[in-house]
């Protein structure tokens, strides 16, 4: 059985396929709420009473990115519930919106680089400026946007299955 280097109607199909995947694939990046919707949602992490329940007011995070807490104070906000509340505000933030940015540029990331520096056994141990531990290329890092990889992994696909 010869294979016929003209598309028939198994190729058609597959074509077809293959580019409804890619519009709905890539449609799905632009369905999503409207994103001043995603950020309060996002900014609801912070005053969640479930969430911030015993950590004591001064020492949580707030919007600004900074973690307010004095180097004396570094044993009861890490081996106390500020330490565990403060990453269950991270984890609600990530969980809405993932390249969240705080008011001073920091990202989720460098929170949590920051809470374990200044949490860890290390000489970092009560130092919990987030200007220090944020990293140097955060605003250059760009993330390419999904539509951007579903095309080509789509185009890569539809030329392998014809060719």
């Amino acid at each position: 059985m010869a294979f016929s280097s003209t598309p028939g109607p198994k190729h058609w199909f597959l074509v077809a396929a293959l580019i409804s995947i890619a519009v709905s694939c890539c449609k799905s990046e632009f369905t999503q709420d409207d994103p001043a919707q995603i950020v309060a949602k996002a900014l609801l992490c912070f005053n969640n009473k479930y969430i911030y329940s015993s950590c004591e007011e001064t020492y949580r995070l707030k919007e600004s990115g900074n973690l307010n807490v004095p180097p004396q104070e570094t044993d009861q906000y890490c081996n106390g519930p500020c330490l565990e509340e403060t990453n269950l505000v991270l984890d609600c933030i990530d969980g809405i919106l993932n390249n969240f940015l705080f008011y001073n540029k920091a990202t989720v990331q460098d929170i949590r680089t920051t809470l374990s520096a200044g949490c860890g056994y290390t000489s970092e141990r009560g130092n919990f400026n987030v200007a220090q531990h944020m990293q140097a290329d955060y605003s250059h890092a760009s993330k390419a946007p999904l539509i951007s990889l579903c095309l080509p992994v789509t185009m890569i696909t539809l030329f392998a299955f014809l060719f």
